[in-house]
């Protein structure tokens, strides 16, 4: 499943990031977004979600929550 399909509030561990491009891979890195770290989606929006990793909240677009997989 991914990101995009998550429900709101409940934890997930994050098990893969889908994509090809090396700069999106390294920013969501950069954020603590990686294999085996726990995410939740706090809110949705039409276009986007508001997820929380580590102590930190994220405003990430839809396409990029497709890639992320729980």
């Amino acid at each position: 499943m991914t990101l995009a399909e998550a429900n709101v509030g409940e934890e997930y561990i994050i098990k893969d990031i889908v994509t090809d491009d090396e700069e999106l891979n390294s920013f969501l890195f950069s954020l603590g977004c990686y294999s085996g770290e726990p995410i939740t989606v706090v809110s949705r929006k039409k276009r986007n979600c508001v997820v929380a990793i580590k102590d930190a909240r994220y405003n990430i677009d839809n396409e990029l929550a497709a890639a992320i997989l729980v």
